[in-house]
Order: C-alpha cells, then sequence, then structure tokens
C-alpha cells in the first residue's frame, strides 16, 4: 500500500460536478504538481482550495481541491479530492494526467480496502460501507449506518472481552491456586455471564432472519391463468403502465418486474405468462417460467378471475402453491360475481382499485412488517456473518452444559476460546489475503 492511487468517487457521466479521490503518502506532492493555485503542501488539512488542474501550461478545468492529510482520512492516508466540472472527457483528462505524475488506478473497493488494512475500520463495518451504498429503502440504510457506526462491532467486542475475562481467571485458578486476591471461577458466577452471552447471540440470530427482507426486499410472483388481470394488478400497484394489458390472452410472453417500498420495505412484484395448456412454443415456454418464478418467490398472489367459476387451469395453480406462502386475489369485484372459491382471499380490482389496500396490509402481516421496523437495526446481513454466529453460540451453550453437568469450569476453556475465534473471523481479527481481496472486489470503484 506504499503507492498511491485515484479513482472517480462519483458516478461516471454528465453532471455537475465529479470528485476524483487521490490517496497515498504521496497524494499532496502529486496534486500539487498539476494544480495552480495554493501551494497544496503549505494548505492546513480539511481544507478547500480553488485553482486549474494544468497540463504543463494548458489549463485543463477550473477545480476545488480538498486537502486531507494523515491520519484522519477515510483511509488514514493522505488524500486529495478534485472536484471537476462533471463530463466524461474531464475526468478522463484529469485521471490521465495524475497517472502520468506517478498515481496508479485503484483497483475496485481498495479505499475501503485499505481503510480496513490501517486499522480505521473492522471487516463487519467495511461491509457495512457497501450495504449502506447499495440500501434501496430507509429501513435498508439505517442497518448500514448502525453497522457502520460500530453498534453490532461494540456489541460483539464486549462480548469478546467478557469472554476473554473469564478465561485469563479460570486459567489464573490452574495455575496459581494459591492466590486468594484472585476471583475463584465456579458455575455460580460464570454460568449468568455465558447464559447472557448465549441470549445475546440468539438476538443477533432471530434478528438476522429478517435481513435478507430488510435489505434485499420481498420478491412476489403475480400468477394465474390469462387474461385473469395480472399485468392491470401489477399497474394499479405500481401506479404506473409497466406492463402491457390488452383482452388477448397470451399478450404476457415474459416476465415483467416493478417495485414498490411498503412501510420501508422494499417490494419486488414479478408479473409472469399466464399458465395454461397451450400448442403455443413460446407460451409454453413463458407458463413454465412462470412455475419456477413462483417456486423461488417468497410470496405468491394468485389472481382468480370474479367473473367466472373456478378452472382447470385455476385447480392446477392452486395444487402447486397449497405449500407455499400465497394470497388469493379475486380480481374484477366490478363485475357481476361468478367464483365460486370457498377458501381465504381478497376480492378487488384495478379499475377502482378496490382491494388494493387489503392486499397491501395482508403482505405486511404475512411478513411481520410492522413489528420488523419497530426493533431496533441490530442485524446482520451476510451471510457467512450469521453463519459464524450460529457457531459461536453453539460453543457457548456447549459451555454452559459442560457446567449444568457438574465438571470442572477449566473445561470450558475451548469452547470459549471457538467462540471468541469465531467473533474475531466475523470482526476480521484473523483473515487471509486470499479472502480480503475477494471481499473488496465486489465493491464499485472509487470506494
Amino acid at each position: 500500500m506504499e503507492d498511491t492511487i485515484c479513482a472517480v468517487a462519483t458516478p461516471v457521466g454528465i453532471g455537475g460536478i465529479s470528485i476524483i479521490r487521490v490517496s497515498g503518502e504521496s497524494s499532496i506532492e502529486i496534486v500539487n504538481k498539476i494544480f495552480k493555485g495554493k501551494d497544496l503542501s503549505k494548505v492546513a488539512s480539511h481544507t478547500i482550495s480553488y485553482g486549474f488542474i494544468v497540463d504543463n501550461e494548458e489549463k485543463i478545468d477550473e477545480v476545488l481541491v480538498s486537502v486531507m492529510r494523515s491520519p484522519k482520512t477515510y483511509t488514514t492516508e493522505n488524500t486529495v479530492e478534485i472536484n471537476t466540472h462533471g463530463g466524461t472527457s474531464t475526468v478522463n483528462k484529469v485521471i490521465e494526467i495524475l497517472i502520468e505524475n506517478g498515481v496508479r488506478l485503484a483497483e475496485p473497493g481498495e479505499f475501503t480496502k485499505r481503510a480496513f488494512l490501517n486499522g480505521r475500520i473492522d471487516l463487519l463495518e467495511a461491509k457495512a460501507v457497501s450495504d449502506l451504498i447499495m440500501a434501496k429503502t430507509e429501513n435498508a440504510r439505517k442497518i448500514s449506518m448502525n453497522s457502520l457506526t460500530g453498534t453490532l462491532t461494540d456489541l460483539l467486542n464486549k462480548i469478546k472481552q467478557d469472554i476473554l475475562e473469564i478465561e485469563a481467571k479460570i486459567e489464573v485458578n490452574i495455575d496459581y491456586p494459591e492466590y486468594d486476591d484472585i476471583e475463584n471461577m465456579t458455575k455460580t458466577n460464570i454460568l449468568p455471564v455465558l447464559k447472557s452471552i448465549s441470549q445475546k447471540f440468539n438476538k443477533i440470530i432471530t434478528e438476522s432472519k429478517n435481513s435478507k427482507i430488510i435489505t434485499n426486499g420481498i420478491n412476489i410472483a403475480l400468477i394465474g391463468k390469462p387474461n385473469v388481470g395480472k399485468s392491470s394488478l401489477l399497474n394499479a400497484l405500481l401506479e404506473e403502465n409497466k406492463a402491457i394489458v390488452t383482452n388477448i390472452e397470451g399478450t404476457t410472453r415474459d416476465s415483467v418486474e416493478g417495485q414498490i417500498v411498503l412501510n420501508g420495505f422494499l417490494i419486488n412484484f414479478i408479473d409472469t405468462a399466464g399458465i395454461r395448456k397451450t400448442t403455443d412454443i413460446v407460451e409454453k415456454i413463458g407458463t413454465k417460467k412462470s412455475l419456477e418464478i413462483a417456486e423461488n418467490a417468497d410470496l405468491i398472489i394468485l389472481v382468480l378471475n370474479g367473473n367466472e367459476k373456478l378452472t382447470k387451469e385455476d385447480t392446477f395453480i392452486l395444487s402447486k402453491i397449497k405449500n407455499k406462502k400465497h394470497i388469493v386475489f379475486i380480481n374484477k369485484d366490478d363485475l357481476e360475481s361468478k367464483n365460486d372459491y370457498k377458501g381465504k382471499h381478497i376480492t378487488g380490482n384495478t379499475v377502482n382499485k378496490n382491494g388494493l389496500n387489503d392486499l397491501k396490509s395482508e403482505i405486511l402481516h404475512i411478513f411481520s412488517l410492522d413489528s420488523i421496523s419497530e426493533k431496533d437495526y441490530t442485524y446482520m446481513t451476510n451471510a457467512s456473518d450469521v453463519a459464524n454466529i450460529k457457531l459461536a453460540k453453539k460453543s457457548i451453550d456447549n459451555a454452559i452444559n459442560t457446567l449444568e453437568d457438574g465438571l470442572d469450569p477449566d473445561l470450558v476453556l475451548i469452547d470459549l476460546k471457538e467462540t471468541r475465534k469465531k467473533i474475531g473471523l466475523i470482526l476480521g481479527d484473523n483473515i487471509s489475503e486470499d479472502l480480503i481481496n475477494e471481499m473488496f472486489s465486489k465493491f464499485c470503484l472509487g470506494k
């Protein structure tokens, strides 16, 4: 990490401003060579200077340059941010000049990687940076910010410290039994601490089951036979004409997707091709794909035609989804009612949007979204982190069982060390270079 790196930290394209970030020990010195204005080597840290980026005597762009000196920067290195006018040609030219003066183009996520390797953030906080960038809802933003500001890190570090203190006292009891001023570690004073830790792990695991819903949203498939109003329902829910609607059966040949935010949660609606027996090759493919989408969806909304009795196609689809989370929506209640479906359902139509609020309320109820939004935001969003927390809890529970079986406290040392090891994997205490490179390669360029 001795070299100086640069990248565009804003979306590439035409815009008012683009920011080029430069980080490394020589960043101020190098930018100063191509900057016509104040001497950047003499300006105070965290100040902005007006001037021009120049290539020899040619003025390339009128800019504002922010100088931030180590260690109080994102990477803890000397950092310079060049605010240029937003334009692909201008930005590329400035980067070209920087490279000519010894700067290297940064790899994806390399700024955050340096922040991690330099000890400014831990692995959990580094992952939160990526999550924050990708957050599409307010709830997802809150989770990311809680992780980024160290809420979960502080909790895990406190648990790790509590375990370490128990280990140290047990080992002192073993090695120096004659010391009277060291607390004697017994089942009575160890068990309450371990049970408290187990409860904290359990809370993280339980709440993290909702992390997928909060960060990625809920995938809801709209299925049904042709011409029951699936596309019209999609358009009504999205409040835009996303899908083509006609009275011709089989209009939708492929899936059409759209998103809304419901109570702070992202809902991904997928309108599918009508399911029926057909000789049309394209429609057959669409039917097969509809069933596959339904199988992988978090929730299915089966749309039935309220203006006709159940058909063989309806009965077939009902049999396919009976063991999946689903809602039956009987559409077209503005017409004469003929549908004879007797199960739980919601009725409505897409003309005056009757029943749509009931449909949204049922979605909230099925996923308990109201209760999720009232909880704190100490969630884990990464599957490997959740897996390690589960393993950590298993080790703690093993230690609890050992003590409750009346065995000596020194026999829990192995489980306690294993628990700390799993927490360390989450925080990045001992992580291989390959894993570091793989993780940060998924970040966007400039971050």
